[in-house]
């Protein structure tokens, strides 16, 4: 059974398939009703509160013919005290496949291992792969020319702001790497990448594939994009005080933006903090594509749909 769960379970070879699909589907929506989850029912379950990744995951399973039923923690077994496990297996008698957001990334992996349905990281505390997927779609669009979308993003350099040990950070990380890109990434000691990343690194064969600083001036110094995420993400409410004072050198401000290539896009996942992370005036330049990201947050992951319900039997 094919599974979504970081960003490395799409082979580097099928990223230019993935990539034009997502753009098909962005060209013809409205003008053709999707038929690659027709017949089938995914459910979404999710521990975590969300605007894009609910949303864009509802919409683009209704706009590929299929039935989307959303279930919170508190409406399933699971949140008392169900094992996972047996949750897998129960669903997997009822539905086509599931999209996870919570918070331990091992829940998606033991769903994964125990269902016989695809499983999609809708995210987890250490990774957003769906998110960095459509990030690298955003930015391949607006460098690629022709058919080979992720071309264009090879030797590219993004640098990441803030919390480089956040589950955005560790999927960029990742991504970079199996995109070809370079990354950068600046915050103070504590936030540096963390021991389960590198450990998947290794996994990867992509140990030592980014760059860690305090400096956030190196880090943006020749960038393409300059990145930065919320600074308190769900689940660290009670360090929020201490985050934005350790935190607050790291802000992409109009003066770090302008030290980035001139032509440097600015990149953030949302909900953005307008004079925290960021800047108002940058997220208000036109080389601001936070709207862009958060749009084909629907086109990818109608790609990333379509790929798993394709390779799964019997569906």
């Amino acid at each position: 059974m094919r599974h979504f769960l970081q960003e490395t379970d799409i082979a580097p070879r099928e990223l230019g398939g993935v990539f034009a699909r997502a753009r098909e589907f962005k060209r013809s929506r409205g003008r053709a009703a999707g038929t690659a989850l027709a017949g089938q029912t995914w459910a979404m379950i999710f521990a975590k509160a969300s605007t894009r990744t609910r949303v864009s995951f509802e919409v683009a399973i209704r706009e590929l013919g299929g039935n989307a039923i959303f279930l919170n923690q508190h409406d399933i077994q699971l949140g008392r005290g169900e094992s996972i496990e047996d949750t897998a297996r129960v669903m997997s008698r009822f539905v086509h496949g599931l999209v996870v957001r919570t918070f331990d990334h091992r829940d998606v992996e033991r769903l994964a291992a125990a269902g016989t349905v695809p499983v999609i990281n809708g995210l987890t505390d250490l990774l957003h792969p769906c998110q960095i997927y459509a990030d690298a779609f955003t930015l391949a669009e607006r460098w690629g020319r022709g058919d080979d979308l992720p071309a264009a993003l090879r030797g590219r350099k993004l640098a990441f702001l803030g919390d480089a040990a956040c589950n955005v950070a560790n999927s960029w990380i990742l991504g970079a790497q199996h995109f070809g890109m370079k990354i950068s990434l600046a915050g103070p000691k504590g936030f540096a990448p963390g021991a389960e990343l590198k450990a998947r690194l290794a996994q990867a064969g992509a140990a030592g594939s980014y760059q860690f600083t305090t400096d956030p001036l190196e880090a943006v110094r020749d960038a393409d994009v300059v990145y930065t995420d919320v600074w308190v993400s769900m689940g660290k409410e009670g360090e929020s005080g201490d985050r934005a004072r350790q935190l607050a050198p790291y802000a992409v401000t109009g003066k770090l933006f302008a030290a980035a290539r001139p032509e440097a896009f600015f990149m953030h996942c949302l909900p953005a903090h307008p004079g925290e992370e960021v800047a108002p005036e940058v997220l208000a330049s036109p080389r601001s594509i936070i709207f862009d990201q958060a749009e084909n947050r629907l086109h990818v992951q109608k790609a990333i749909l379509a790929l798993l319900a394709e390779a799964a039997p019997n569906q």
